[in-house]
């Protein structure tokens, strides 16, 4: 998405045509605007082997659930899957406080309730942008001193010395490009080429071409001849993102490579080499993957030679805190503020969430935290409003949910409910305690069926399952009830 004005690029996804046309309009004048109607447009344009856009303004409610936000929480998935750097920000009338604060918790940088005033999102698109990300200035990119952290840092060093393949593994927004950057930064290739791909980001059509060339013809739209991925890469460093997105025919080709060094581009006969160190990164489960037949098993050991697990954020301590401080300066020396700080109860508040979107989510809450904030003191209400409630261990001063009693205690329950009820049924009774927890999540989440799947520890997907198996099993007792009664009543006659 590179304009030929070199203006910044800039994507819109809104379903009402009216809205989109606007604000493409008032922003044209300082972007260049690309612009989206569904989650799949949105994802055909970030595929569409241009540069990504530096900011995406996006709607919560899409088709085919406009009136949810489950698309647009998906969609800020999508975006940072395949272009991790662009900031995100929610523009949506589905504008209720847990909505907004999920958006941030996924990735999304700032969060407007529509109407929204035009020069008003102006302003803040600019201020967004403002903000650089930096990488800590140190060989291994990585800030603190956990137990995990140096594990990470040892496993760094150690790898970094050798020509073998490594698969970095880690949840969406805990930093495996950080740690491939590592990689090649100690490395003795550390002077030679380092590119990386995501193959999420790009057309299953085009990935082939991209990563091995192609000659001119060999294609429409193939003008000329023209380097791929692995000769541009030389001997230098090759960092594949999201491989677990590789496309499962293209996989024996880049099993070729990793055997032997040879390639092909399409359109040619003559095998060309490639001496490059491959790296590469996924937040799925790919031996999961392999069972299930989406990805080559030779493929994921050829390049699982050496394997790292970059932990989440939840699990570093107190690095938290000096990730959070290191955010607070870089972003308060860009936008010339003085630094806020927090409270005691503050800190205790961070130290006890999840982050589910990792060390992205961090880096958000200090942004957000320097511009509302700057020089103040920041207290555990201030904080609370940038944490997503749906994502974390109970708060403090909160008793844990009965079902974490202990196990005499829900005997002792259970004990005086089959005594009380002489026609006491176990079905029955489960499937009341799951219609409950299955309300009061929705309760809680406002009918946010995404946020009360998280709230229940499920998918959203095993959720409404479940809601359909309760709607049948509870129709069939009332017509077996129903039934009975008619029995009954013939028997009395």
């Amino acid at each position: 998405m590179t304009s030929s004005d070199s203006k910044i690029e800039l994507l819109i996804v809104d379903d009402d045509p009216l809205i989109a046309d606007a604000l493409g309009y008032f922003l044209g004048r300082d972007y260049a605007v690309s612009t989206a109607s569904t989650r799949s447009e949105a994802i055909e344009l970030l595929r569409g082997g241009k540069a990504a856009p530096a900011l995406a303004l996006i709607d919560l409610g899409l088709p085919p659930t406009p009136h949810r936000p489950d698309e647009g929480f998906a969609l800020i998935a999508d975006i940072l899957a395949h272009a991790p750097e662009t900031r995100i920000v929610v523009l949506s009338g589905q504008s209720d406080e847990l909505n907004a604060r999920h958006a941030r918790a996924l990735g999304a940088t700032e969060f407007v309730a529509k109407p929204a005033d035009p020069e008003y999102l102006r302003k803040l698109i600019r201020r967004v942008l403002s903000f650089r990300d930096t990488s800590p200035e140190m060989d291994d990119g990585l800030i603190g001193d956990s137990a995990p952290l140096q594990k990470l840092r040892a496993q760094l060093r150690q790898f970094a010395r050798s020509p073998f393949p490594v698969l970095i593994e880690g949840e969406s927004g805990s930093g495996k490009e950080l740690a491939a950057a590592a990689l090649h930064r100690l490395s003795e290739r550390a002077a030679k080429p380092y590119l990386a791909l995501n193959c999420a980001a790009i057309s299953p059509s085009l990935v082939e071409a991209t990563l091995f060339g192609h000659s001119k013809g060999a294609f429409t739209g193939a003008s000329g001849p023209r380097t791929g991925y692995f000769e541009d890469a030389s001997d230098g460093t090759l960092f594949l993102d999201e491989i677990g997105e590789l496309p499962l025919d293209l996989q024996p080709k880049l099993l070729r490579v990793l055997e032997n060094g040879e390639f092909q581009r399409i359109g040619e006969t003559q095998a060309r080499h490639s001496a490059a160190r491959i790296v590469t990164a996924t937040n799925r489960d790919l031996k999961k993957e392999v069972r299930e037949g989406r990805f080559r098993a030779d493929l994921y050991h050829r390049l699982s030679v050496f394997t790292i697990a970059i932990p989440p954020l939840r699990d570093l301590g107190d690095d938290r805190i000096r990730l959070l401080e290191h955010f607070r300066s870089v972003y308060a020396a860009q936008a010339n503020l003085p630094r806020f700080w927090l409270t005691t109860e503050a800190t205790e508040r961070l130290l006890a969430y999840r982050f589910p979107g990792n060390v992205r989510e961090l880096r958000n809450i200090a942004i957000r935290l320097t511009t509302k904030f700057a020089g103040e003191e920041v207290g555990i209400k201030e904080l609370e409003a940038e944490l997503d409630p749906g994502n974390e261990t109970h708060a403090i001063g909160v008793p844990p949910a009965p079902t974490l009693m202990a196990g005499d205690e829900l005997v002792s329950i259970a004990l005086n409910d089959i005594q009380d009820h002489r026609d006491f049924n176990l079905d029955a009774t489960l499937r009341r305690w799951e219609e409950a927890y299955i309300e009061a999540a929705q309760q809680v989440a406002h009918g946010n069926m995404s946020q009360a799947a998280r709230l229940l520890g499920i998918n959203r997907t095993t959720l409404y399952n479940r809601i359909d198996t309760l709607a049948r099993e509870s129709a069939a007792s009332v017509k077996a009830n129903a039934g009975l009664s008619g029995v009954k009543q013939s028997g009395r006659n």
